[in-house]
């Protein structure tokens, strides 16, 4: 797939979104000491609070950097207002905020964090939108793009009803509503938007090249219809389309990992680095929250529910994230502040802006973190959870201290 930098915003523009991304990454992992374990739920205020922080201060922030660097990128054209994303971090910062303190502490303020980040995600949403607008010809990473966009508008209406619902501002029944706003975003936005970043950065990453595109491509199809599916069993209260769409999910997700082991075995780079460490453990999260997943629909259990969910955000997003952010930070860095100079004097290699040994030990508490806390979830031991946040903790603190250091790279 050919990648062009001509339509490249400037990193200035990107590198807040990272920055913000990775401290809310912190403070989510820090935030994890307040719960206790005994008495959590899937519906607690403090777990709402924690995941929406999660959720749009680290993992929204960073995709939203992300795209504004890779859509017009992949697309070969010019964003549309590219102005609109010097306005788009701040709002999304502010809602997330309010949200955050909404459910711990006021629920008056969730719709007013709504609205913020309902404004900042619309501006996101309208202008890929336009910028698609402009694309002549379209392949299937422009679909997945559309397709990802498309439900994460849809998720945020949900969104919105429900923090309106949950404030007392309308009368509307939350539990309904919330398989739909979790699926449209989770599965619908972010997995969508993972399988299309797949798509252009492990083939260049790893200089694969020569395989197959129709596994990720019935697999965006299957989970696109998933998603719609598990939606509207949300308004219709249709037991069968929730547990089809589930299933669908489920194969969308293997086709997927076979995708992914087509690129893999044609990789012309062997390099095991941070990069490559981050996915396998990434991927792996995501095959045990499957297998837990399959378990928990005919053993249904709130610990084993609450286990999923780590494993899916802790274990696959965080990881998956933050393993590209060693790849894609370097490379940005390097292209707008390295790339003019060569030929006139020495400039570095992509692999000396990374900080290895500090990465290998962001690895090691990370990890070690997840599953330690999982472990505590899943057997209701508060000791075990607390001790997995503190390796967690410094894990995330190394991830925050090797952002600098790259951006900062001279």
């Amino acid at each position: 797939m050919a990648i062009s930098q001509d339509f490249a915003p400037p990193f200035k523009l990107i590198a807040p979104y990272f920055i913000i991304g990775v401290i809310s990454f912190v403070i989510s992992v820090a935030l994890l000491f307040g719960f206790d374990i005994s008495s959590l739920n899937s519906m607690d205020s403090n777990t709402l609070s924690w995941v929406h922080m999660f959720l749009l201060g680290f993992v929204m922030m960073v995709v939203f950097g992300a795209m504004a660097q890779l859509v017009p990128v992949v697309l070969e054209v010019g964003h549309f207002a590219v102005e609109l994303y010097y306005i788009i971090y701040p709002l999304l910062l502010i809602g997330t905020i309010l949200m955050a303190f909404g459910f711990l502490f006021s629920p008056a303020l969730l719709p007013y964090g709504g609205i913020v980040v309902l404004i900042s995600l619309l501006i996101f949403v309208l202008e890929t939108f336009l910028t698609i607008k402009k694309v002549k010809k379209f392949n299937l990473v422009m679909t997945t793009v559309l397709v990802a966009n498309t439900f994460l508008f849809l998720g945020l209406i949900f969104g919105i009803l429900m923090a309106l619902g949950y404030a007392g501002t309308i009368n509307i029944d939350i539990i309904s509503l919330l398989k739909a706003h979790i699926y449209l975003v989770l599965a619908g936005y972010v997995g969508i938007t993972i399988m299309g970043m797949s798509l252009i950065l492990l083939p260049m990453f790893w200089l694969s090249h020569s395989f197959s595109w129709k596994p990720v491509e019935y697999a965006l199809w299957t989970m696109s219809v998933g998603v719609t599916w598990v939606m509207l069993s949300s308004i219709l209260d249709s037991i069968v389309l929730e547990y089809a769409g589930y299933n669908l999910a489920i194969i969308a997700l293997i086709l997927y990992f076979y995708q992914i082991y087509l690129i893999y075995i044609t990789r012309v780079r062997m390099e095991r680095d941070i990069y490559l460490y981050s996915l396998i453990f990434s991927y792996s999260s995501l095959i045990l929250a499957l297998i837990m997943g399959v378990i928990y629909l005919v053993y249904p259990n709130e610990n084993l529910l609450l286990t999923i969910g780590w494993t899916l955000f802790m274990g696959y997003i965080a990881f998956i994230i933050n393993g590209h952010l060693y790849k894609i930070v370097p490379f940005l860095v390097w292209y707008e502040r390295f790339s003019p100079l060569i030929g006139k004097q020495k400039v570095p290699m992509l692999a000396d802006m990374v900080p290895v040994r500090s990465a290998k030990f962001q690895f090691a508490f990370s990890s070690m973190g997840v599953i330690m806390a999982g472990f505590g979830i899943l057997l209701g031991i508060d000791g075990l959870f607390k001790g997995g946040a503190g390796f967690l903790l410094v894990g995330s603190i190394f991830m925050l201290k090797d952002l600098m250091f790259m951006i900062n790279f001279k």
